[in-house]
């Protein structure tokens, strides 16, 4: 709240504080609008000052992609993929300009490296998949300052690296890989190889390219698939980290889970499933409370996430909607500048 003068009042505030006369008689209650002809009222009782709320600013969402763009790429490449078959693979060439497209459009974004981005659970649509997927492993080679060529390398990977799903007939969407029979696992787990042998002898696309698509399920301790191998080139490794959030977080042969969920997965494997240096990086431009959330404080308070500060993925700036005694209340809070203050679950 604020102290604010009677005449600097413009009518669409709201009183934080009773608004009392000298002898400390009400005239009007806190939560009041001030309607301009309350404003003329306190004037005439010669009432000078009164608290008003601090204006909670709207929710403010950073995303990689606008809604527009992505749905139009999202539609381009569906387009593409879907008049796929095996081994007829003209169509495909044009995912190269696609992914140069949308590494552009990434590009003419200000200071796109330096954002923390607001990043949603969605439905288990392996087009949108591809097309996020592509925004934050562009992302991530960005920050880490890789070659343009290598960055195409990595755009054009990201939009073919589920080529494979579409041979299968087994239902990935949103269940876990353990809930499949043991025949619908193995073959889940070959799409990788299904999607690297279509392309495999195509000279449009690089052997970089189709070793990621080939990789992308591959884990540093040996746990991934389909070859089990821990000898992963770095570009591979940006791929496995952004796949396996995105995957996470939209139902992708897993149940889909919340995005902090998926954030304490990567930190959990840092060094033993994924490259930590690289699970550091794509975690500095990741919310892990995208705007819109939901959220309980420590101090019992509910709450909605406003928008991100850039130094601090996980102390966003927040609207308490109810205090601790779940009374309703209109405070905004930043969550940087307090060391004892911090979301303590996301509210479904």
């Amino acid at each position: 709240m604020r102290l604010c003068k009677v005449d600097d009042l413009k009518g669409t505030e709201i009183l934080a504080k009773d608004a009392m006369t000298l002898e400390y008689k009400i005239l009007l209650s806190a939560g009041t609008l001030l309607k301009p002809e309350y404003i003329e009222k306190l004037k005439e009782l010669n009432v000078r000052e009164v608290y008003v709320k601090e204006k909670a600013p709207d929710t403010k969402e950073v995303v990689i992609l606008k809604e527009e763009v992505e749905e139009s790429f999202r539609s381009k490449v569906k387009n593409i993929l879907e008049k796929h078959t095996y081994s007829h693979n003209e169509n495909l060439i044009e995912l190269c300009q696609t992914a140069d497209t949308i590494i552009t459009n990434i590009l003419e974004e200000e200071e796109v490296v330096e954002k923390i981005y607001d990043i949603k659970e969605r439905s288990s649509d392996i087009y949108e998949h591809s097309i996020n997927l592509c925004g934050l492993a562009t992302i991530v080679a960005l920050k880490m300052g890789l070659p343009q060529q290598m960055v195409h390398d990595i755009g054009v990977s990201c939009l073919l690296h589920e080529l494979g799903l579409r041979y299968l007939q087994v239902p990935y969407e949103n269940r876990n890989l353990d809930e499949l029979t043991e025949l619908e696992s193995v073959e889940y787990k070959k799409h990788p190889v299904y999607g690297y042998s279509a392309l495999r002898d195509e000279n449009w696309i690089s052997e970089c390219s189709k070793n990621m698509i080939l990789y992308h399920h591959e884990r540093l301790d040996g746990s991934g698939y389909p070859l089990k191998t821990t000898d992963i080139p770095q570009e591979c490794r940006i791929i496995q980290i952004c796949d396996a959030f995105d995957e996470m977080i939209c139902g992708i042969g897993c149940e889909r889970t919340k995005v902090y969920e998926a954030v304490r997965y990567l930190r959990n494997n840092k060094d033993i499933k994924f490259d930590g240096k690289i699970v550091d990086i794509f975690l500095e431009f990741t919310a892990v409370y995208p705007a819109g959330t939901v959220i309980k404080t420590s101090e019992g308070e509910t709450g909605i996430v406003l928008y991100q500060n850039r130094q601090y993925p996980d102390r966003p700036v927040i609207r308490i909607t109810k205090d601790r005694n779940g009374m309703a209340v209109d405070v905004v809070k930043d969550l940087a500048e307090y060391d004892d203050l911090y979301i303590e679950e996301v509210i479904e």
